[in-house]
């Protein structure tokens, strides 16, 4: 898909594809309400500039529909398959990691009470787990504009990646 495929999508599409960036709906309304946008770097410029006021609520709503680090997402659709590619350097992971991983979530989820979220995308898990466990020592402050820091991050990655894909057949429609 290219900007002007996004431009010219029906709005309901348009905020599906949206949302799967970040699952934060009125964020998703604004980016398909400022509709047309001149290039893709204008609309992500834009989507992250109304990222900047994403809150912990906001985060909250985004994370039930993110899965652990670790873990293959068993949903069917464009963000499962977003989290799939996003996590594939734990495929080779090493079972040490990947049980320190485990264990590190949990201790996450007892301490935060979310999911811990980081942009996995280009990261080894001795780097994701280095992050988790230095994260494990934030205030619960501190940790939320983490969080909400790298949900920003996943959401201008996969806008990116949309960007750069094929659109499906039938997904562009006009929007008159």
């Amino acid at each position: 898909m290219n900007i002007e495929d996004f431009n010219h999508m029906a709005a309901a599409d348009a905020i599906e594809m949206a949302l799967t960036w970040a699952a934060i709906v009125p964020w998703a309304h604004e980016i398909v309400g400022a509709r047309p946008y001149d290039s893709a770097a204008e609309l992500e410029g834009f989507a992250s500039l109304r990222a900047q006021a994403w809150t912990r609520a906001d985060l909250d709503a985004a994370l039930e529909r993110h899965p652990r680090i670790g873990e293959k997402p068993s949903e069917k659709g464009a963000e499962a398959d977003a989290s799939r590619r996003e996590q594939s350097s734990m495929t080779d992971a090493d079972a040490d990691v990947t049980s320190r991983i485990a264990a590190g979530n949990a201790a996450y989820e007892a301490q935060f009470g979310r999911v811990f979220l980081i942009r996995a995308a280009g990261r080894s898990p001795a780097e994701m787990l280095s992050e988790l466990t230095r994260r494990l020592h934030n205030d619960e402050e501190t940790e939320a504009a983490e969080a909400v820091a790298q949900l920003a991050e996943i959401a201008l990655l996969r806008l990116n990646v949309a960007l750069q894909e094929p659109a499906p057949a039938d997904s562009v429609k006009d929007a008159s």
